[in-house]
């Protein structure tokens, strides 16, 4: 890996929606509106605030409309909803999402498991949706597409890279610009995530790339340094750590967002977000959860929060 390259890192804030769907403990509208305006003044460009998905699906996030609706918007921030079809793409749009998210599975068996569908399902609505937002006049809000699984699926194990980059390609011919690679149950590792991110960037430009790494198995800031080595520069990231798939047996944890943070402060990358804003804001997670949080920038504080000497030292 070269470590020298210092060119910013774009960091897209996903606890309000990724982060919070796995939540057992209900988190109150006002107070997800509370965290996702505090996540606003940290400095991101990008927020996914909540999702448009059926109640039944994911009742955690049930809220979407009025989240959106209640947010206080800064000028300079992307707030992105995912959605699951047209139904979901309609409700974003009248609450005025700048951008929607859609989501499939490399996996025929994960998107039947989390989308109940065939993934030629649903590509088959990823077209109504593209249709739907080209029909509106100046239609100002953006389209990106997940291709959840792309480095490993728990029920078929590893996915072949082809099938990967076949899938970008399609969302690219469909007229969808943005791509995100989710490794969405932690099982990629940094050889694979190189290989891979240097053949997607074939076809999609490092601007319009996405990668989404969870930490299940440790290697979630590894796999960032991976991904970035080999050109991706924007990234996914999880104030705390929270987050999972419902629909993936033994996922748990987004990559940190803080952790992340002070790896490129201490690496001297930029990402444009305010460390100490994060760790603040961090340390109210649990309370708003009901548990503890995996993150640990904000347990063992940053290098330069320097601890005073013992008084014997200065007797020795």
């Amino acid at each position: 890996m070269n470590f020298e390259c210092k060119e910013p890192l774009i960091v897209q804030e996903v606890a309000p929606r990724d982060g919070l769907q796995i939540e057992k403990q209900w988190v109150e509208t006002e107070d997800k509106i509370e965290l996702i305006d505090g996540l606003s003044a940290c400095g991101f460009t990008r927020i996914e605030a909540g999702s448009f998905v059926s109640p039944k699906a994911i009742p955690a996030l049930r809220d979407g409309d009025a989240v959106f609706n209640g947010i206080r918007r800064a000028p300079d921030v992307i707030y992105v909803a995912l959605v699951p079809n047209v139904k979901g793409a309609e409700r974003a749009l009248a609450a005025n999402a700048d951008e929607l998210n859609l989501v499939m599975s490399s996996s025929q068996t994960h998107n039947r498991a989390n989308m109940r569908m065939s993934c030629e399902s649903s590509l088959t609505g990823f077209g109504d949706v593209v249709r739907l937002v080209q029909g509106i006049t100046n239609a100002k809000v953006s389209l990106n597409a997940t291709v959840a699984t792309a480095f490993g699926c728990p029920f078929e194990g590893r996915i072949d890279e082809e099938r990967v980059v076949s899938i970008a390609r399609t969302y690219r011919e469909m007229g969808i610009p943005g791509i995100t690679l989710a490794d969405t149950t932690g099982m990629a590792n940094p050889r694979q995530v190189a290989r891979l991110v240097s053949r997607v960037l074939e076809h999609v430009s490092a601007a319009d790339l996405t990668l989404h790494f969870h930490n299940t198995r440790g290697l979630g800031l590894v796999n960032v340094l991976a991904a970035y080595d080999a050109g991706a520069r924007r990234f996914d990231a999880a104030l705390g750590g929270l987050g999972g798939c419902p629909f993936a047996p033994g996922a748990s944890g987004n990559i940190c967002t803080e952790d992340l943070v002070n790896m490129c402060d201490e690496m001297g990358i930029p990402t444009g977000a305010d460390l100490q804003k994060l760790i603040t804001l961090s340390r109210t997670l649990p309370a708003l959860v009901g548990h503890d949080v995996p993150g640990q920038i904000a347990k063992a504080g940053r290098n330069c929060d320097l601890h005073p000497a013992p008084d014997y030292v200065n007797t020795i």
